[in-house]
C-alpha cells in the first residue's frame, strides 16, 4: 500500500508529487505566507533536483496550489523542510494530511527520528505537531529573520522495516 492510499487526501483536494512546473505557484504562496523568511525560488528548484534525499508534495484544489510540503531524509534522520497551507483552506485537514504524509515517508525510509523547526509564535502549528507526537527538544534564539526563536521538535519513529 502506498503512503497516498494509507493517507487519502481530504475530500475535494488532490495531493501529488511536486513538479518543476509547480514552483511558480508554490513560490507565490511561499512569499505570501512567509514574507520575512520566504525561500528563494531557486531553492525550490534545487530541492527538487535532490530527489535521492528529498520528497516534495503539493495540494491542489480546482487545479490551484493551496499547500505544499517537503521532507529531507538522510538516514538515520528525516527533517521537515517546509509545510504550508493557504489560510483560506485551513480547517480542511490539509496540514494534518501533509504532516502524516511526511511521517509515513520518513518511516518507510527507516528514519529513526523526524525533526522540524517551528516559530515560537505559531501556536497553531506547534499544536498540530504536538498532537502528532512531536516534542520540543531545543530552542534556537533569534533563528528567524525577524528575530523570533525557533523551537526544534522531534518525533521518534517506529520504522517500517
Amino acid at each position: 500500500m502506498s503512503r497516498h492510499e494509507a493517507n487519502p487526501a481530504p475530500a475535494g483536494f488532490l495531493v501529488r508529487d511536486m513538479l518543476l512546473s509547480d514552483i511558480d505557484e508554490v513560490w507565490e504562496l511561499e512569499k505570501a505566507l512567509f514574507p520575512a523568511d520566504a525561500w528563494p525560488r531557486e531553492m525550490f528548484v534545487g530541492e527538487l533536483e535532490l530527489a535521492d534525499t528529498r520528497s516534495y508534495w503539493v495540494v491542489l484544489k480546482d487545479g490551484k496550489t493551496v499547500g505544499y510540503c517537503g521532507l529531507m531524509c538522510v538516514l538515520p534522520l528525516a527533517d521537515v523542510q517546509t509545510i504550508a497551507v493557504n489560510p483560506a483552506q485551513e480547517g480542511h485537514g490539509i496540514g494534518t494530511h501533509l504532516l502524516r504524509l511526511m511521517i509515513n515517508a520518513a518511516q518507510e525510509s527507516n528514519a529513526t527520528d523526524l525533526l522540524l523547526e517551528v516559530r515560537e509564535d505559531n501556536p497553531r502549528a506547534r499544536g498540530l505537531y504536538e498532537r502528532h507526537g512531536f516534542e520540543s527538544i531545543h530552542r534556537r534564539a533569534g533563528y528567524y529573520r525577524d528575530g523570533v526563536d525557533a523551537i526544534i521538535m522531534r518525533k521518534t519513529l517506529a520504522t517500517a522495516q
